[in-house]
């Protein structure tokens, strides 16, 4: 079965494999599922031809794929451009979010780590 564009797994449960379409969670796959009177263990190859027709209805209610995407995008490029300071941490690849940056967000600084110590051994006395 596809929807949008995605391809939804045949050997998972509809609860799960709906989430394979990006901007789609458990909790709005229930959502979905929950309109269309349709059990969450039901796997994908097992849906007759109307239930297919009322999930992709459903999902045209929804912003997801390439257009929230795009959304997400353009916000982020609107911070850049008024030169907010979340657009700034954007712009230096920091976090953006308040999180501290002394002991985390190696991944994002690049995995430099400063050694602690004199850095020399001590000569022993004899």
């Amino acid at each position: 079965m596809r929807i949008i564009g995605v391809t939804i797994p045949d050997n998972k449960r509809l609860e799960i494999g709906l989430t394979a379409v990006y901007g789609v969670g458990r909790a709005r796959a229930q959502k979905i599922l929950d309109e269309c009177n349709i059990d969450y263990g039901k796997r994908a190859n097992d849906l007759s031809l109307e239930e297919e027709a009322k999930i992709r209805k459903s999902f045209e209610a929804f912003t997801l794929e390439d257009d929230l995407r795009r959304e997400a995008s353009n916000s982020i490029k609107r911070l850049k451009d008024i030169k907010a300071f979340r657009g700034l941490r954007h712009i230096k690849k920091l976090p953006v979010r308040g999180q501290r940056t002394k002991t985390n967000s190696r991944t994002v600084r690049g995995n430099v780590r400063k050694t602690m110590g004199s850095g020399r051994r001590k000569e022993e006395k004899k």
